[in-house]
């Protein structure tokens, strides 16, 4: 039983038990004794940090660095930076770890707390489980390192035009992007800075939304998952393309130039598919979870593509890529892995992908997109009380039992505890949009009753 680390490192309120200053301080001591003793090596190790602009980013940056030096390791400080730009930066600047303090799409009162490896990779479950074990067994509360010995923090100024510089690398030369019309909602996050400026540098016509954060406006009414102010002005520009991230800009969704939304399961389509026609598709196979539509297998199968599925998170994902050797996976809600470029979603280098694709084929998105027919779909999420089995309460197991039957195989049921959230995430797919929101409608009541939050 892990006892802070969902599926995406921890997350939680702010200032809240577990995610405290106090907390963190512990957390800083025990990651640093961990990648220390990992990474047996002369001299000072270095941890790189990273935040997104929500305003507990300073507490936690500090209790972090805190905690790190005093166990005689350096921290490097990047500030507000893309999460997959400190997976990329910990690689670069060969550090012993990277840290991102960021709660993703939450709004400002959440934040939390992420690690990479040496290898720009998030930490398998039992390396989060030993920094844990580290962090409440008091091994190391007497391991004071004094005078020289102590770690020091070093901020690094060009760490903005680093990662530029390794995005813009992504695609291939020669290729620019003059004459198209890009929105683009950085969701008052990391990105507000960064993906404006590779855009322009490529030669787009760039009109900016969601780029003046202020601390406690972040993923506020915007970025990608709230998308109508973007997809209202792709319409009102005249624009060829909207480009939306979330807070720590992993993710992106598209708007096409008629304003429909392009989630991430027609990004893999259309990527797959190109790089299926040019040879570059490792093992002909996607890499999805089973969130992703049924139109997508659909999609694939048509262009002989195999499809495989891993449990919700883009640490699932990546690791299944890695496995098989796939360089091509992700998300419905916009995390995508081009494992050729990083090793974790990358919203950027996704819609530079697509941009890419845009301008070599001379289409527009939203032909692009149409190599994939989505079928009717419906995801609701439930607050509750607890994470209880839900075959151990009757009343749901029937429910759901009935629903299924009721689908005839036509269409999925799938239904999940978020890793981040006291939440249960309740999704149906088949072919009649009408059946699918009565069934969708029957189980939610029926979880709120037995489950959901008084």
């Amino acid at each position: 039983m892990r006892r802070l680390f969902g599926t995406d490192g921890i997350r939680g309120v702010a200032n809240i038990d577990p995610l405290t200053a106090e907390m963190t301080v512990k957390l800083g001591r025990a990651a640093a004794h961990f990648f220390k003793n990992k990474k047996n090596k002369k001299g000072h190790h270095r941890i790189i940090i990273g935040k997104d602009t929500r305003l507990s980013g300073y507490m936690f940056e500090g209790a972090l660095t805190a905690g790190i030096c005093s166990m005689g390791v350096d921290v490097l400080l990047v500030g507000p930076m893309p999460t997959p730009a400190i997976a990329f930066l910990t690689r670069s600047l060969r550090g012993d770890a990277g840290v991102v303090i960021s709660a993703s799409h939450n709004l400002f009162e959440d934040n939390g707390i992420k690690f990479f490896s040496e290898d720009g990779l998030k930490l398998p479950d039992d390396y989060e489980k030993e920094i844990e074990d580290i962090m409440f067994s008091g091994d190391i509360d007497n391991l004071r390192p004094t005078g020289s010995s102590l770690g020091k923090a070093f901020r690094i100024d060009d760490a903005e035009g680093r990662y530029i510089e390794f995005v813009k690398n992504t695609i291939p030369k020669g290729i620019d992007f003059e004459g198209i019309k890009v929105v683009v909602d950085c969701a008052n996050g990391a990105s507000y800075k960064i993906t404006p400026t590779v855009l322009r540098e490529l030669g787009a016509e760039v009109t900016t939304m969601g780029d003046n954060p202020d601390g406690v406006n972040i993923n506020l009414g915007c970025g990608s998952l709230h998308t109508v102010k973007l997809q209202r002005a792709v319409q009102e520009y005249n624009a060829d393309i909207g480009i939306a991230h979330d807070g720590d800009a992993d993710r992106v969704i598209f708007a096409d130039e008629e304003g429909n939304i392009v989630n991430g399961d027609k990004v893999m389509a259309m990527c797959a598919i190109d790089l299926k026609n040019n040879r570059r598709l490792n093992q002909d196979t996607l890499i999805a979870t089973i969130m992703s539509n049924i139109g997508l297998e659909i999609a694939m199968k048509e262009a002989g593509i195999k499809i495989v599925r891993t449990p919700v998170g883009d640490r699932y994902v990546l690791e299944e890529m890695m496995r098989t050797n796939c360089n091509l996976g992700g998300e419905q809600s916009g995390h995508v892995i081009f494992l050729d470029y990083n090793t974790t979603g990358d919203g950027l280098i996704t819609a530079l992908q697509v941009l890419t694709l845009m301008k070599k084929r001379d289409r527009s998105l939203s032909e692009l997109a149409s190599c994939m027919k989505t079928f009717p779909q419906k995801l609701v999420s439930i607050r509750v009380n607890e994470k209880k089995a839900l075959e151990s309460i009757p009343e749901v197991s029937h429910v759901i039992n009935e629903s299924e039957k009721r689908l005839d195989g036509k269409g999925r049921i799938v239904i999940r505890y978020s890793g981040t959230e006291p939440v249960l995430r309740i999704m149906v797919e088949g072919d009649r949009e009408e059946e699918i929101e009565s069934i969708v409608d029957k189980i939610s009541q029926t979880v709120a009753k037995h489950l959901g939050i008084n």
